[in-house]
């Protein structure tokens, strides 16, 4: 895998993208340059290995999903008024909104440049799927926004706004290597949802690292989603879980307009704390892996494609960052 992330970094970076105007490419190439885990071109790479071995052959389409992905990114830190990005200033901050809105238009199109470098044979069902995806995860960040003007969230109201705003991209990504690679649509399907599962997964864990992360590794405020009141995994468990007494502390705070930022996070994290919330988390986390391990053990494929996957979700269940 190691060799297969070096690939990608290197295929991100030699992309051609456009020279002028400068401050319209220029925070295309510095969002790209940031890093980051590389997660759903691997899972690009991961699912066409389910079938095949050459898995550097598709290394250019498999990068379509990491320019859709760092779009929605730079557009979503303007909507939550972001400062940092993996440990750097955001785009809006670096530059500004404006800059921030047409360069993340160009990377939409550049993400359909690098669809187009697929086999013609699949493309119209790739281009399909992917406007799909790229819808859902369009409504997954209006729920999200719109949750933030409600008073009360369900969990099952916050899994499907993640589903969509993370999940589902997750599950394209895994599935577009599966197509990629000539599975049929039955296994296309499962691939799908092994993603999807996953992919929720890996967002109940990035709530958990918002929270308890270490600042340094974790490459955003930590504390942040605190901070604004969102309506995560945790606070949404929370209040569903509060005595009295906690509830009109939670309360007291999600209604304050001005507060020490430390103070406040300090003291919602102690509540977490009382109310076993961190242990809760964790544990929908691991039932979401666990499903897309089960799914996963049931797909007809190569059994090391099949560990190299494992080992990868395994790895996120596990990070600090």
């Amino acid at each position: 895998m190691k060799d297969l992330f070096e690939k990608i970094e290197s295929s991100l970076a030699g992309l051609p993208l456009g020279d002028s105007p400068q401050n319209l490419y220029d925070p295309i190439r510095y969002i790209l340059s940031l890093g980051g885990k590389r997660l759903r071109p691997m899972l690009v790479l991961l699912g066409y290995g389910l079938k095949k071995d050459d898995a550097t052959s598709i290394i250019n389409p498999a990068l379509t999903v990491e320019i859709f992905h760092n779009f929605t990114l730079m557009h979503d830190d303007i909507m939550d008024e972001a400062p940092i990005r993996r440990g750097k200033p955001t785009v809006h901050e670096k530059w500004n909104n404006t800059v921030a809105i047409l360069s993340g238009d160009t990377m939409m199109v550049k993400a359909y440049d690098q669809l187009l470098t697929g086999p013609q044979e699949s493309l119209s069902s790739a281009i399909r799927k992917f406007n799909k995806c790229a819808v859902e995860v369009c409504e997954g960040q209006q729920l999200d926004m719109n949750y933030e003007e409600l008073e009360t969230v369900t969990e099952a109201q916050y899994i499907e706004m993640i589903r969509l705003k993370t999940a589902v991209l997750l599950g394209f990504s895994l599935e577009y290597g599966g197509l990629l690679a000539g599975m049929n649509e039955v296994e296309l399907v499962k691939l799908h949802a092994i993603g999807e599962k996953a992919g929720i997964g890996f967002q109940l864990m990035d709530d958990l690292l918002d929270v308890y992360g270490d600042k340094a590794k974790f490459g955003k405020q930590v504390g942040g989603d605190i901070v604004s009141n969102k309506k995560t995994y945790l606070l949404i468990k929370a209040l569903e879980l509060a005595n009295a007494s906690q509830r009109k502390e939670l309360n007291k705070w999600l209604s304050a307009r001005e507060f020490d930022i430390s103070d406040k996070v300090e003291a919602i994290k102690n509540i977490y704390g009382e109310l076993g919330i961190f242990e809760l988390t964790q544990g929908m986390m691991n039932e979401y892996y666990d499903e897309a391990f089960s799914l996963l053990d049931e797909l007809d494929a190569r059994a090391e494609g099949k560990r190299m996957l494992v080992d990868f979700f395994t790895r996120l269940m596990k990070r600090e960052r």
